[in-house]
């Protein structure tokens, strides 16, 4: 029953971290096609992709 809720914070937590990079690519000085690529890449891997964005997008 604990790791259910565990995961669940986690689950949740991700998902506040990956709108809140979603929010920052958008309102980024970064092309569109930029723009667009961080998106997709964290909607498919959401993990990867925020943990990537976060070490190699914003400067």
């Amino acid at each position: 029953m604990l790791s259910v809720e565990v995961s669940g914070i986690l689950g949740l937590l991700l998902l506040v971290l990956n709108i809140y990079a979603i929010i920052k690519i958008v309102q980024s000085a970064a092309s569109t096609g930029a723009k667009v690529l961080w998106v997709v890449l964290i909607l498919l891997l959401p993990v990867l992709g925020f943990i990537l964005w976060f070490l190699l997008g914003p400067k």
